[in-house]
């Protein structure tokens, strides 16, 4: 009753996982990732252990294949097991057991792994397949296209309930403390994969980087916008404010509203931060 896409990006080595079931907070069973090691959505009556030990026997230098062949040759379950895995160099595997519920099945190809079972038709595996390979951009935008192209084909028959997003590289984590990229879940939601694709674009609004062609300086008519919605936001309480006064206001909103990934040096402001507080 899950379908899921783990892929793989060579130019910034970021690994991931996306994944639809209906079923209540998918995102806490099927994805595990590492960086520099690989990524695991393990499903159907799914085995948790296939997550830590797939990313072990990877690091120890086992390749997916290698890693889901060594999994499933210990589990006396494995009839009812699906996984999919993509190792740090690229290489995937997928594994669908003979007791898994029609329509079940998985395919690769160059980077990425797909799967699902309990779906309409394989038309749900082939269309994320398609589209993965088809789309351009980051891995998590490629991985969420495909899920979402996946559902447009049928998806699971029994419909839709929760979905996940594991994206993880090197410092890749919130300040550079860990590598958990993007973990994004929808637990519950009568559209998890629109849901879970908005919550997405809030992470980036919130923690993408800043893009060079977005800085902009404040002076002229940016500085009278940025002093009104200062005001109207409670920020400041007046129109005018000297540059070190209006950069201490700003400030305080930047931090205030989770912005700090977007902070620019004294009068500077990235056109995502300014054009959220026109909203």
């Amino acid at each position: 009753m899950t379908f899921s896409i783990v892929g793989y990006d060579p130019e910034t080595k970021e690994l991931g996982i996306a994944v639809q079931s209906k079923f209540l907070g998918v995102g806490s069973v099927v994805p595990w990732a590492k960086a520099g090691v690989g990524a695991v959505a393990t499903q159907s009556y799914a085995n948790t252990t296939y997550g830590p030990k797939g990313l072990e026997l990877m690091a120890s230098g086992k390749t997916a294949q290698e890693a889901l062949d060594a999994l499933t040759s210990e589990d006396e379950q494995a009839e009812f097991r699906q996984a999919g895995i993509v190792d740090a160099e690229g290489n995937a595997a997928t594994f669908t057991g003979e007791k898994c519920y029609d329509w079940a099945g998985g395919v690769t190809g160059k980077h990425f792994a797909a799967q699902g079972n309990i779906l309409v038709s394989e038309e749900t595996v082939l269309a994320m397949a398609k589209t993965f390979e088809a789309t351009k951009g980051t891995l998590a935008e490629r991985l969420l296209k495909a899920l979402d192209a996946g559902q447009d084909a049928g998806g699971d028959s029994r419909g839709m309930q929760s979905a996940a997003l594991l994206v993880v590289k090197e410092k890749g984590g919130y300040a550079g403390y860990n590598d958990r990229y993007i973990d994004l879940r929808v637990d519950e939601h009568p559209d998890p994969i629109k849901e879970l694709i908005r919550i997405y674009e809030l992470q980036q609004l919130y923690f993408a980087p800043t893009k060079e062609e977005n800085i902009l300086d404040i002076v002229g008519d940016v500085r009278t916008n940025l002093v009104t919605q200062l005001n109207r936001l409670g920020y400041l309480n007046t129109l005018e404010v000297s540059d070190e006064e209006l950069y201490q206001s700003l400030t305080t909103y930047i931090h205030t509203e989770n912005f700090e990934g977007r902070e620019q040096e004294q009068g500077k402001i990235d056109r995502e931060v300014l054009n959220y507080m026109n909203k």
